[in-house]
Parts: C-alpha cells; structure tokens; sequence
C-alpha cells in the first residue's frame, strides 16, 4: 500500500479548530443515552452514569489559567469515562455574578459621568443584559479553544428563566421551613458597592494601623479610666464600657457613669465574661453597631445600638454635625486631634492588624446595622456532616475534609440580600397593612386586607450570587420539575473545583442538595490547585504575572497547555509555571506526531496482514504487557483522580517505551527483515500505535483525533477479523471517530513476567552503556566495541540473544561476551552483569584524558571545600541534617575520585 503522509511539522493551528467543530456538528459530547447521539446504543456501559457540572465562570471577562486548569482536569476525566463507554455528560454553563457584573456595569457608567439610578432599574439590568452577553460569547469561545468536551445543548445560565424558577421555589420552601427570614442584624457591608455580604465574602489582610489609647471621664468628675481601640471615629456610638465581673480591680465600678467624650452624652460601666482581664487595662468600649462581639454584649445587656455611617460609609447623623459627612479614615484624623485639645488622648502604638475587604472590590468592610434576609444554616449544616460521616461525599485529597468539617461545625446563618439591582430579586412583597408575602408567583392581591398588586411592594434586593450557584448540580438538570435528565443523570458523579470555594459553593452545594433532593449533588469532589508564577505568587492583574490561557494555545496548541497542566497537577499541590513550561507539553505532542508520522511513512510497499498472538516477537509482546501496565496505571490513577500519575504513565509508556525502544528496536526488521517479516512488523506497529493513541486520548485529544483519522482503519478492522480473537492484540471495535472510541483495558492475558524481566535486563545493560558513554565524553555518533561479563543463570542472559538490538541501541560496532575484564577498559556494573567500553582505535584516548582530568580537579577542589566546612564550626552549628547532607556530598564526591582516577590509568 502506499504511504500515509503526516505534515513534516506538528502545527496544531492546521486542524484542532476543524475537529473542535466536528466533534460537536456530529453529537459526540451528548451522552451515548441521548437518541440522536452517534454512539446511541453501542456502548457497553450505557448504564453507568458520569455526570460533571463545570463550575460556572462569572460573566465578568475572560478566562485565565486557573480556568484553564480546572476545565482541563474536568475535560482528561470525562473523556476518560465517555470512552470507557459509560452514560457520560459535561454540562457547561455560567454564572451572572452579581457584584461582579454589576461593578462592570457601574464603572462604564462613572465614565459617562452617570450612575445606576440615572438610568432606572429597569434600564440598568437591560445594560447589565448587553454586557453579559458579550462576555458569555467569549467565554465560549474560549472553552471551545481549550477542547472541553461539553454537550452545548444543555448549556444554562444562573440567571436563565429555569434557574430563576428553581430560585424562586427554594426562596420560599425556605420561608415555609421556617429557614429564612428577615431579621435587623450586624452585617459586613461595603461601602462601594453598597450591599451586605456573608462572612466567606470578606477577604482578610493584614494591615498597617495602631492602637489609639483614650480617656473617659467619671460623670461625677471623680476621675477617668483608660480604654484602647483601632478605631477612634467609632466612640461615638459607644453605649457601654465593659468589665470582666471576676476582676477585681472593677468590682466597686460597675454601674458607674461615663462621659462621652466630644458629646455631652453618658454611658454606663457594664460587666461582661466577654472581657479578657489580661490584655490592656480590662476595659473595652462597647461600640454595638460597629463590632460584631460588641453587638453581642450589646444584646445580653438589651444595650442601644447607633448606627454611625451612611449606606456609602460616611458618618452620618448621629455623630456630632462637624464630623458628619467624612469617610472615617478622615474623621479618624480630626476625632484625634480634638480628643488631644480636650486633653483624652494617650497616644498611639503602631500595629499590623487583619482588616476585612470587599472579596470583589477590595473595598474595606464596615460593620453595619441592617435589615437584611438570612438563611438559617445549622439544621442543613448538621446533615452535610452526617452525609461526610457516611462517606456518602470524599474528598479527593482527603485533608480537604478537614476544612470542609470545621466550617460547617462552626457555621453562621447566610446573609442572602444585596442591595443592588444585578440578579435574583427577592420574591417577597410588602403591603401597607403590615404583611409580608413570600411567594412562587408574582401575588394579585394581598391575602390578609385584599390590597391590590399595584399596592404591594416587591423588596428591592437581590439575592446573593451563590444563592443561585448552590444550586448548580440539579437545577441544571430540570429541577424543581422532574425532567427525564433529573431523573437520568442526578445525583451528579463528581466535582472538580479549586480549594478557594470550599465555603462559598462546595458545602452549600451539598446543604442544598440534601435539603431539597435528599441526596448528596456529586459523590466524588476533587480539589486541585492554585496556579502560582514560579516564585509562588497566586496570579494577579495587579502583578501581571497572569498568563492568558488562548496566548498558549495561540504558541503551542491546546494539547500542549492540557497535557502540561495535567502533568503537573499533584493533588494538594499548587502548580508553580511561566509561559516557557508549556514547551513541555509542546514537545511531547511532537513526539506522538513523529513518530506516528515515521511509522505511516512505513507503509509504503508493504501490506497489512492478520497476525495471531503466536505470531508476536518477543519484543512485540514486550510493548503489549508496558501498554497494558500504561492503560491500568492510568485508569487507576484517573478513577483516584491523581492527574500527575495518569499523565506520567502514558507519558513514560508512549515516549520511553514505545518510542525509545520498541519503534527503535523494530528498525532492525524493516532494514534487515524479508517483506513478510516487514508486513507483519508494520502491521503489528499500526495496532500499537492506534491503541496507544487510545491511551492518550483524553489528556492530548486533537492531535490524536488527527493521527487517528489517517489511519488505515478499515484494513485494520478487515484483518482484525480474518485473525479471529486473540488475547493480547486488540479487539475492540473501532469507530470513526477516536473521541468514542474504546479506551484501553488491563487484560491479564497480556502480562509475561518472564519478558519483563528478560527485557528489563536489556535495557539495564543498554542503559548502563549509554550513562558510560556520556560519562566518558563520547561522542553519541561514534560506534565504540564493547565487552560483556554475563552472570550465568542471570536474567542479562538475554543480551546473547539480542546482539543486534544492543548494538542498535547503544550505537556499537561490535560485541565481545567474556568471563574477565579485558585490559585496557573502562567498566560499569549492573544486575546480573559488566559492561567495558575497550580502549581501542575507537576512542580519542588523549581527548578522553583531557576530559576524566577535566573532572576529577573539579571533583577535587570541591571535596577540599567540603572537608574544610566540615571542620569549622559550621558541623557544630549547622541544623544536622544539614551536616549530613554534606557529608553525603562529600562521599559521592570521592567515590566519583576513585571512579575516575581508575579510568585514568587504565588510559595510560
């Protein structure tokens, strides 16, 4: 036949747009359950199911590399079970991102020089709309580029009419439950932009600030005592100043009255356990509407509570009138200067203290008294441990389960209202009359006085952005309606997220889904990295150390920026990488194109034949039991989710094992063998080859897709057929697409231990030849003779047997098998076996000398280093295991000394 011509040049631009396309044209991403799935019927796992959800990326902009590594991971695993022929399905969607999009929205509007109410709600979430649009097309773009393997058709939006009535109806069972209400309660609030949000929103950093000493005046002018805060400007909220009851220094003081200061205003001495005797004076103003553990003094002892600031976190009316109106950092400037005129200020001690921030806009976070909508969240909380408990969910690495335990034992309810226009609104609605009304369905009237809909008024916020996103495994499926994917593919198989949203979705998703389902939403959750630049700094817009994750695959391809990141995601580890690590993966995807270009190139002249296991080489059935060990170890490491292991294994099979030896050591017959030995060596080339593009098909999908469809797959499946079944070549069915085709399955049949170890010894020997060589300088183009010392009865027995292939593969001229070292030789040592490079006309003796003395000064002036630290104070000093890291150094040094100098006289 004739040959198959691959491009010389791998150049991913020429075809992973192309197969991108045809994957989703011809249905491949639909589950194989789907009617009009191509694969419909012809799966021999179609009732298992594998179900993903991608976590929804905001519709803020565009995806960075830590998008890129979790669609990855997600993309390797799905193909993975899709091609092991299981019912698998990967919904995409995203996420509308509340504060987020709005913040977009409101910046491009302060440029016009207008605001959000200059537009009117309706206006402003019209806007909102445009902008959502125009960055989803982006994102979508750009998950096509990364080859992620998502069914388009089930795509969803958090804010899609269906994901709205799932809301909604959650909203109210809540209500119903007797798990939401709306209550006045201390919330984080930012100032910029404008709304409450829940404990895990709040970033916290430390924060260059100080302790500001002040006094207070006893009323009765009988003296003052001192009290110590970070935030001065607050005092004027002050209602209490507390003491511990069991301290005895203050016992004959409670009760007592203050002055506060700048006001005219008194306030009483309370005691609380709250108070730590130990640090400062015992005292500590109690300030209820700006603390929350002053909030809680304060309703132990039914104290008043002022609020100091307006909405945009500016002080307001209850502060006296020259004060009003001032951020606090400015406020804080004056409130000191005249507490000094007044003679009640201390002084100041400068301190780093940890200071909540806005988590999307870095604003810093207030303490502020507000109405607002809570989730209660212990009874959901309780059953999300119980379900732990139970192993019903793991934790892929399992220290995971650590952080997810403690946050939900240490549970707050869940601020859901937000005070801006962007979102969910809530579905509650007031009447005149004094009645709330929760409800699915915009009401027609009120039910308690008969008030007409145009005399009720909906609530004005919106509901927090994860309110919608915890619901993300199973409304995305239908529900609350019990839709055939509902029924089909929930619970959810598993999740596969960054660690930073254990609390924001992780576990609400779990709370959610055990409280409107009752059943866990996934079984498996696996929590990668973060990517981190190579000095492990998370990357940032602020350090430009971020890496475009469509840059990539513009310079290398998308298999190249896939088989990277899997490569390198070690679980419970961060990937640390710049632009030049994805060489890496560039470089292994030229590998498989090579050498699947080498071997097509081969088939010229020749004809494919049937072969039957007994007509396998030695060799041949060698790479069968290394593809069969590849295949288990990467389906064992992919069903554990350790990525790193699953790459690593095809890796090392299809670069060392296939390629270094196997293909190498198959040249021997295509330059020596009769034409039946070519046919069949090329026909046992092709069946490797198109398995171990298999085996790889998931972690590099487009160039393996290409090579696969050169392939002369009808002839293979034509002599497939004529050899009847075979226990170690393969017979799987092939498809016409390699997306959904088989992958590769750990048969026992295929291990020969006894090949192993005969073929192990080989390359020890071969190996063992080539680490000479390099050591000894030679150049890897000369043909060197070499002597051999077998042990008898030793595995390295085999070497007699495969003098060509030794030959071949350590780039000799000649062999010599003997039982003692010959003269003038250069050995090394290995199991079962001695190898000597002979010191003949072959070698540059001189340039060899030059090179062993070249060594051996180094070698020598770093030992008397070594030996000089040693004995110095430096071995009393130094951590030990220090010390005997160089001691270690230092005996591999001389050993290398010995070595050496043994090579230089057998030169002389």
């Amino acid at each position: 036949m004739k040959a198959i011509e691959l491009e010389k040049a791998y150049n991913p631009k020429d075809f992973e747009d192309r197969i991108y396309g045809e994957w989703v044209e011809k249905g491949y991403f639909k589950p194989a359950s789907d009617s009009d799935s191509p694969v419909h019927g012809q799966t021999k796992k179609q009732n298992i199911k594998y179900t993903v959800v991608i976590p929804p990326p905001n519709v803020t902009g565009v995806l960075h590399m830590g998008h890129g590594l979790n669609n990855t991971l997600q993309d390797v695993v799905v193909r993975y079970h899709r091609m092991k022929g299981e019912d698998t399905l990967w919904i995409p969607g995203t996420d509308h991102a509340g504060i987020a999009t709005q913040n977009i929205v409101e910046r491009a509007l302060k440029k016009e020089g207008k605001n959000r109410n200059d537009l009117g709600r309706e206006a402003f979430i019209q806007r909102t709309w445009d902008v959502t649009h125009q960055h989803h097309d982006i994102i979508v773009k750009q998950q096509k580029k990364l080859g992620n393997s998502v069914d388009w058709g089930r795509e969803r939006f958090t804010y899609d009419e269906g994901l709205s009535k799932a809301v909604r109806h959650v909203f109210v069972t809540l209500y119903e439950r007797g798990l939401m209400y709306k209550g006045q309660r201390l919330v984080n609030w930012c100032p910029r932009c404008g709304t409450a949000l829940a404990d895990d929103e709040v970033d916290h950093e430390d924060t260059n600030g100080a302790m500001y000493h002040l006094y207070y005046e006893y009323a009765d002018g009988s003296g003052k005592i001192e009290v110590a805060t970070t935030r001065p400007e607050t005092f004027f909220g002050d209602t209490a100043v507390a003491v511990n009851p069991k301290d005895p220094r203050y016992t004959s003081i409670v009760g007592k009255k203050l002055k506060l200061p700048l006001t005219g205003k008194e306030i009483e001495i309370i005691a609380d356990d709250y108070v730590d005797m130990e640090f400062g004076t015992g005292m500590v103003k109690i300030t209820p509407a700006h603390d929350p553990n002053d909030w809680e003094v304060g309703k132990r002892h039914n104290l008043e509570v002022i609020n100091l600031l307006t909405p945009d976190g500016k002080l307001n009316e209850n502060v006296p009138a020259k004060y009003q109106g001032l951020k606090p950092e400015e406020a804080r400037k004056l409130v000191i200067e005249d507490l000094t005129e007044a003679g009640l200020f201390k002084g100041e001690e400068k301190m780093v203290h940890s200071v909540g921030h806005c988590y999307r806009c870095k604003t810093v976070v207030e303490p502020y008294l507000s109405y607002q909508w809570f989730v209660k969240m212990k009874p959901m909380a309780d059953k999300a441990l119980e379900a732990w408990k139970k192993e019903e969910i793991v934790f892929y690495p399992r220290k995971w389960e650590n952080t997810y335990r403690n946050w939900l034992e240490n549970i707050r309810d869940w601020c859901v209202s937000r005070q801006i226009w962007w979102g969910h609104r809530i579905p509650a609605w007031y009447c005149e009359c004094g009645e709330t009304i929760v409800s699915r369905e915009d009401p027609k009237c009120c039910p308690k006085c008969g008030a007409a809909a145009d005399k009720l008024k909906q609530d004005p916020d919106v509901l927090d952005t994860w309110f919608s996103s915890w619901l993300w495994p199973f409304s995305t499926l239908g529900w609350p309606s019990e839709t055939e994917d509902l029924k089909k593919f929930y619970p959810t198989t598993a999740l596969v997220t960054a660690y930073d949203i254990i609390f924001f979705w992780v576990s609400r998703m779990i709370m959610a889904g055990l409280e409107f389902t009752g059943q866990v939403p996934f079984k498996d959750i696996y929590i990668h990295g973060l990517v981190r630049d190579k000095q492990g700094r998370k990357m940032s817009k602020s350090l430009g150390n971020g890496i475009d994750p469509l840059e990539i695959i513009e310079q290398y391809g998308a298999d190249a920026l896939k088989f990277t990141l899997t490569y390198l995601a070690a679980q419970g580890q961060d990937i640390l990488i710049d632009s030049d690590s994805f060489k890496f993966g560039s470089k292994f995807c030229n590998k498989v194109w090579n050498a699947s270009r080498y071997i097509l190139g081969n088939l010229e002249g020749r004809n494919l034949v049937a072969v039957k296991d007994e007509e396998l080489t030695e060799l041949d059935r060698w790479i069968y039991t290394e593809l069969n060990r590849a295949a288990k170890n990467a389906a064992e490491a992919l069903e554990t989710y350790r990525y790193n292991d699953a790459a690593s294994a095809v890796y090392e099979y299809f670069w060392n094992n296939f390629c270094d030896w196997y293909v190498e050591a198959t040249k021997l017959t295509f330059w020596h063998g009769t034409d039946e030995e070519k046919d069949r060596q090329i026909s046992v080339l092709l069946n490797v080859l198109e398995e171990s593009l298999r085996l790889l098909h998931p972690f590099i999908p487009f160039v393996t897709e290409e090579i696969y469809a050169k392939l002369p797959l009808a002839e293979i499946v034509k002599n497939r057929k004529a050899a009847g079944a075979q226990k170690v070549l393969s017979d799987c069915e092939y498809q016409s697409m390699l997306v959904s085709a088989p992958y590769p399955e750990y048969s026992a049949d295929r291990e020969n231990a006894q090949i192993s170890e005969r073929f192990g010894a080989l390359q020890d020997l071969i190996r063992s030849v080539r680490g000479l060589r390099n050591e000894c300088g030679v150049n890897p183009a000369d043909k060197i003779n070499l002597a051999v010392l077998i042990v008898k009865g030793s595995a390295a027995e085999v070497c007699r047997e495969k003098v060509d292939m030794i030959k071949l593969l350590a780039g000799l001229s000649n062999i010599e098998f003997v039982e003692e070292k010959p003269a003038k030789s250069i050995g090394t040592v290995g199991t079962g076996f001695e190898a000597f490079i002979i010191l003949d006309e072959n070698i540059n003796k001189e340039q060899l000398a030059l090179h062993f003395n070249k060594d051996l000064e180094k070698d020598q002036k770093d030992a008397a280093r070594i030996e000089a630290k040693l004995g110095s104070k430096f071995a009393e000093h130094a951590p030990a295991e220090v010390v005997q890291a160089e001691r270690d150094n230092l005996a591999e040094i001389k050993r290398r000394i010995e070595k050496v100098t043994g090579y230089l006289e057998a030169l002389k």
